[in-house]
């Protein structure tokens, strides 16, 4: 009585297919056990002598090596086993993106699409053939009468040339085609935005001391210097009992839950904000965490049948979205909180890991089921109110960017890609974009301070703009002039990437690093380069790609205006940049002539 069913999509133009499978128990009794499901299970052949290399990454982990950039060789009989940690799709241990490179110039681009707990095993137990294994990590169950279950969503785009980037560069814009959310019928172009001064003095956090009135001034400082971005911002702690006037020691963290607007410092709700918002002529983006639920909430008090409890953990329960009628209450409470505040984009965070409660949860002969049903529940939140408001965005931020997998960011992006805790460290984003930009086209990040290499060293396709506009010593003109230069070099990001540095460890201070944005369409782009605090040598060679050979290119020091001519051959052959200064950066524009 058991049926199996594949279901298949395949992308001609870009050589990509991807696959789910579906179990459905037809029977009217208890199915066998299903244990060891592989969604994957491929072979690549590439010849008695060749060899193999998994070009992979690290997860997010809050440091300065977040999304790093790793090359594996897949050795004779020796397994690269490939897993998340906590069941957060990209958290620490494992990012679910992969190229999988043959000797002979073929390869396979990997992605996993599951928010939970997946895996991806290589290994080559045949010479001239590596195997990939992969699927969700952790499911013995049977199933019920009529029951269905679904797997990870699995993609592999093939590409064939010289250089890898052929197929991450190939992926790149089969993401921004197929795979990522769609305003107006085009993928959506995730915004540049802006906080209310983020982070309140102590014994406030976050914006637990914000009220309606600072907020409303703080939009209109910002629209009086002529920095307003695309979309204000507001993060956690606008809900009741976070702190406000009367502070009582409640802060963001642990009042999560009753989500509802705090009127004692936003009495007429968040409408006021949005208005004064789109009045400036940009969106308006609030802070949710509808999973996490802390003891003595709202959801908590009325609602505990919805929790799943975690034994080691008495202060953080997690509310069940695989039991329908919670996932259909918080569709609609959330969704009538939108719409009654006027808020245009929902940014969503989660700070737990989730797999100990899935694991409580089960009972014996059903491993798995929580977590499927969770993550099948958090897909239909998502996409419950991407239909109910199309023109909204999601921002998916995880403790960072901890919640990235092939299905997640074809629902959302993260604007907030990692809690790097040294908010002050320019040189951990420039990694963060570095190992990024391998496999993501949209990706964003915060910067605090708006000196020149600070803000170049966040520049991705999204930007948060966390300035102080009140504070002493901040010039607005240096604000100015980064947003110009933002706007008139964005479009770059969502196209061709070349990491210039090579996949070396480059979270040092002693080192350059430098990348590149090419638009293949009109043969243009840029290159960012940084010179860090201690690195000796004033010059550094980097070699181009994507470029014709036998053209020439005009290339321009966007800050010396400087102009030379070289052929696209010298480019790839070499190119020789300078900075005289430590901790300074470089950022050179180029076109076809």
């Amino acid at each position: 009585g058991l049926k199996v069913a594949c279901l298949v999509t395949g992308f001609e133009e870009f050589g990509a297919v991807e696959w789910m499978l579906y179990f459905t128990n037809t029977s009217q009794r208890n199915s066998a056990m299903l244990t060891d499901v592989k969604v994957t299970d491929f072979g690549m052949e590439a010849g008695k002598d060749a060899s193999f290399t998994l070009h992979h990454a690290v997860g997010s982990n809050g440091g300065r090596d977040d999304f790093w950039p790793l090359s594996t060789p897949v050795e004779a009989n020796k397994s690269v086993y490939i897993t998340p940690e906590g069941g957060r799709s990209s958290d620490h241990t494992g990012f679910p993106f992969m190229n999988l490179e043959a000797s002979n110039g073929r390869g396979a681009i990997v992605a996993v699409g599951w928010t939970g707990n997946w895996y991806v095993d290589v290994s080559q137990q045949t010479p001239g053939t590596a195997t990939l294994a992969s699927g969700m990590k952790n499911m013995t169950l049977s199933l019920l009468p009529d029951e269905t279950i679904r797997t990870p969503l699995v993609c592999m785009l093939f590409w064939q040339g010289e250089d890898r980037m052929v197929g991450h560069n190939t992926f790149r814009r089969f993401m921004l085609a197929h795979h990522s959310p769609k305003l107006n019928g085009r993928f959506a172009e995730y915004p540049f935005s802006g906080g209310y001064s983020w982070g309140d003095p102590a014994p406030c956090n976050e914006y637990c001391c914000l009220t309606e009135d600072f907020a409303l001034a703080l939009t209109k400082r910002y629209a009086q210097f002529g920095i307003v971005p695309e979309v204000f911002w507001l993060d956690a702690g606008w809900y009741k009992g976070c702190g406000g006037p009367d502070f009582t020691g409640k802060n963001w963290y642990n009042t999560v839950g009753t989500w509802e607007v705090d009127e004692k410092r936003f009495p007429n709700g968040l409408k006021p904000l949005s208005e004064a918002a789109h009045e400036a002529g940009a969106k308006f983006m609030v802070w949710f965490e509808p999973e996490r639920v802390a003891v003595g909430s709202q959801i908590a008090e009325e609602h505990p049948e919805w929790l799943l409890k975690r034994s080691n953990d008495p202060n953080n329960l997690l509310f069940d979205l695989g039991n329908p009628e919670a996932l259909n209450w918080m569709c609609e409470h959330i969704g009538d909180l939108i719409e009654k505040n006027g808020i245009d984009y929902y940014r969503q965070d989660f700070n737990m890991h989730i797999s100990p409660y899935w694991a409580e949860a089960d009972e014996p002969d059903r491993v798995g089921i929580h977590e499927i049903r969770h993550v099948e529940g958090l897909y239909a939140y998502w996409d419950y109110l991407r239909e109910r408001f199309p023109g909204l965005l999601i921002d998916n931020c995880a403790s960072g960017g901890k919640r990235l997998d092939w299905e997640s960011i074809g629902r959302s992006a993260p604007l907030w890609r990692s809690d790097y805790y040294h908010y002050d460290d320019p040189d951990g984003y420039q990694c963060h974009t570095y190992g990024l930009n391998f496999f993501l086209p949209i990706h964003g990040t915060g910067i605090l301070l708006p000196d020149q290499y600070s803000f170049r060293s966040s520049l991705s396709s999204a930007l948060q703009c966390n300035w102080k506009v009140t504070e002493p010593g901040v010039s607005v003109l240096d604000m100015q002039q980064r947003i110009r230069e933002y706007r008139d070099i964005r479009e770059y990001y969502y196209e061709d990437y070349y990491p210039l540095s090579g996949t070396g460890d480059l979270t040092g201070s002693d080192v350059w690093l430098a990348y590149q944005m090419h638009r293949p369409s009109d043969d243009s782009g840029i290159v960012v380069a940084f010179r860090r605090q201690n690195a000796p040598d004033a010059e550094y060679t980097v070699r181009l790609g994507g470029l014709t050979p036998d053209a020439s290119y005009t290339l321009v020091d966007c800050d010396t205006q400087a102009e030379t001519v070289r052929s696209g051959r010298e480019l790839t052959e070499g190119l020789t940049l300078r900075l005289d200064n430590p901790k300074s950066s470089l950022l050179i524009k180029y076109r076809k002539n």
